[in-house]
């Protein structure tokens, strides 16, 4: 079980080896994806809070990234963090997500990634329910539930 110390162990010095990696260059996502998608998954957009009904489903599956279809998160990690957005406590696997510092906006938060393809996901915090006290807060449009 990933904690705090990992994610921040991650950004600052390296991540996880990915299974595989997969390189498309910028026109190739624009071909591939829609107008939202590609402003949020490559160029680190955010869509509006309480935007996707994915906020508030709850049924079993397992999501991968839209830009590549890796298995990111399971949906027996998914709780209601009231943010807006969906949130995980965990990644499927450890190394399905990379990680990276963001200053931002004056800020100091640690960008979540998919380490196959380095689409945007979103954000994790360290306010999520125990035993991890971790918050992935994923852009819903940079998910899919697997069937």
């Amino acid at each position: 079980m990933l904690k705090w110390i990992d994610v921040i162990k991650f950004a600052t010095k390296g991540n996880p080896q990915p299974d595989k990696v997969i390189v498309k260059t910028d026109n190739e996502w624009k071909e591939l994806l829609t107008t939202e998608v590609y402003r949020i998954t490559r160029q680190q957009g955010t869509e509006r809070a309480h935007s996707s009904e994915l906020c508030t489903l709850f049924e079993p599956g397992i999501y991968a990234c839209v830009c590549c279809d890796t298995l990111l998160f399971d949906a027996n990690e998914k709780f209601d963090s009231g943010t807006g957005w969906p949130s995980f406590t965990q990644p499927i696997k450890e190394n399905a997500i990379a990680y990276n510092e963001d200053r931002k906006f004056g800020m100091r938060r640690i960008e979540t990634v998919c380490n196959t393809c380095q689409a945007h996901l979103g954000h994790v915090f360290q306010d999520g329910p125990l035993p991890s006290g971790l918050r992935y807060c994923i852009n819903a449009l940079a998910l899919t539930k697997v069937k």
